[in-house]
């Protein structure tokens, strides 16, 4: 059999320059690491990082209060979709009572943990939802409470084999058809130690898969735990962050200094700064001492240094700016954070600085798209849709809903709309004209224009009966009332109470 000699592919890189390992390229090798190697010993300390970035600097915890503020907000609602009128209003005052007590560390509702387990994912790239079952004698509306846990209480450096021959993979433990079957789990954060309660590979606990919601975004085909969102910038972050602090020391040191008196017949001895210390006003001052004896000259903002000498010179200094690249490169770093973090530099730092109207427009509504791709995609069906399971099952079990054949019914029972917090109209006039031109054109219903706005179709309705009931009953005629007022503030042609949804006259002309 013959064949052909390939070119080198160390240098030509197979016909793509990006291949190539040249002089040039040479700093750009790469390993070919799989989705899981690539963070196996170094994850750890990615996360340690990310969470002291959170903490310590403030852009990083802006752009996490961004994301949650955007991605959460107060709270993304459950609407039941199964069942008549009056057992989905009795569901929604259960789920609504259910959430106030939900939390098994007894400090937030369900809304309050929706942002917490976003905020994790955000800092730390995942997290974990354990479902805690109760007994009934607890007294909660259904007996289950959830239990957040951060990433690191499931080790990801942990690997081996289970008793039962089962691989564990980054605390995770898989069966022999790749199904994950338990988690590997600290008692309590392994970074919460105390005197005299160590925390080792030995107090891991089994917990089985089905009592565990992990939440995490992946970005790679097989990848098993999730990666923090700072991780690409944290070194950007720590340089920028760097810069800025020696920017400033620089003109705090330079700002101690006004100026200097010279010896204007150069006949003087100068002052030894080790043995006298000038104070902010001219005078001299004792001298400081550290533990090791060295003199320490005093500084204090407004400080002239005296050479000595029987002529008097006096030379203002003029102290160094900030330089004049300093503001581009610091936009830079700051872009480059906004966009790994995916939040726009503008709601990131809140310079709208040569930002006009239509370009902010663009900006939030790219944002806006990404914020609810991963609402859609990571949190409702990784996280959400399964607490919502986990609580109709205890509910129907406990007999605080009643679903009869509930075993057959249960996928048609769990079916549910999330509404997630509306977002605000960027031109509430141009904005609310054209959902109305959308509902009268037949290109969008008054139901799914509510439900955009965060709020429930039915409830409004019902409200709007309420409010026009007690206007009616009071005598008032407001504009706000299309039965009465037309578009145009004429009064309505026809009688009050024209249930017919037809156009009048006023509203034709």
């Amino acid at each position: 059999m013959y064949g052909y000699a390939a070119p080198n592919e160390t240098t030509h890189g197979g016909g793509y320059k990006a291949a190539g390992n040249g002089r040039r390229l040479m700093p750009m090798r790469a390993a070919s690491l799989g989705p899981n190697v690539v963070t196996l010993y170094s994850l750890g300390e990615i996360v340690a990082r990310a969470r002291n970035a959170a903490r310590n600097d403030p852009w990083a915890g802006a752009a996490a209060d961004k994301s949650v503020a955007n991605g959460i907000g107060t709270g993304i609602q459950a609407k039941a979709q199964w069942g008549t009128k009056a057992w989905r209003a009795r569901e929604q005052k259960l789920w609504k009572r259910w959430g106030k007590v939900c939390d098994a560390d007894g400090v937030l509702n369900l809304d309050g943990l929706q942002a917490l387990i976003w905020r994790e994912c955000e800092e730390a790239g995942e997290c974990f939802v354990r479902l805690r079952n109760r007994r009934l004698s607890d007294g909660l509306p259904v007996p289950l409470q959830l239990q957040v846990i951060e990433a690191e209480q499931c080790p990801p450096h942990f690997y081996g084999t289970a008793s039962n021959g089962n691989q564990i993979r980054a605390g995770i433990e898989f069966d022999l058809i790749g199904r994950r079957v338990a988690y590997w789990m600290y008692p309590r954060h392994p970074g919460d130690f105390h005197a005299g309660t160590d925390i080792d590979a030995t107090t891991l606990k089994r917990v089985p898969a089905d009592e565990v919601i992990h939440v995490y975004e992946p970005v790679r085909a097989g990848q098993i735990r999730g990666i923090p969102r700072a991780a690409s910038v944290l070194v950007r972050m720590f340089n920028l962050d760097a810069l800025d602090d020696a920017v400033l020391e620089r003109q705090k040191i330079a700002n101690l200094f006004v100026g200097v008196f010279e010896d204007a017949d150069k006949n003087g001895e100068p002052t030894d700064p080790m043995a006298e210390s000038l104070t902010g006003d001219g005078t001299v001052g004792p001298v400081g001492m550290e533990d090791e004896g060295i003199a320490l000259a005093g500084l204090e903002p407004a400080t002239t240094i005296d050479l000595g000498g029987t002529g008097r010179k006096f030379n203002q200094t003029k102290p160094p700016d900030a330089g004049n690249n300093y503001p581009d490169y610091l936009r830079q770093g700051l872009l480059a954070i906004a966009a790994r973090w995916g939040v726009p530099y503008e709601v990131l730092t809140g310079d709208l600085r040569n930002v006009s109207d239509r370009a902010l427009r663009l900006i939030l509504n790219e944002f806006r798209r990404f914020i609810e791709m991963r609402q859609w995609l990571v949190l409702i069906p990784r996280c959400l849709q399964p607490i919502r399971e986990a609580y109709l099952d205890r509910a129907v079990l406990a007999g605080a809903l009643a679903v009869p054949g509930y075993d057959e019914l249960r996928e048609d029972v769990a079916e549910t709309l999330w509404v997630p917090q509306g977002w605000p109209y960027s031109h509430p006039v141009q904005d609310v004209d054209a959902d109305i031109k959308a509902i009268r054109g037949g290109l969008d219903s008054r139901s799914a224009t509510i439900l955009r706005k965060g709020e429930d179709p039915e409830e409004v309705a019902s409200q709007q009966q309420l409010d026009n009931a007690d206007a009616d009953a009071r005598g008032l005629i407001l504009d706000t009332d299309p039965r009465r007022v037309a578009r145009t503030g004429s009064a309505q042609s026809k009688p009050a109470g024209n249930a017919g949804g037809e156009d009048t006259e006023s509203d034709r002309s």
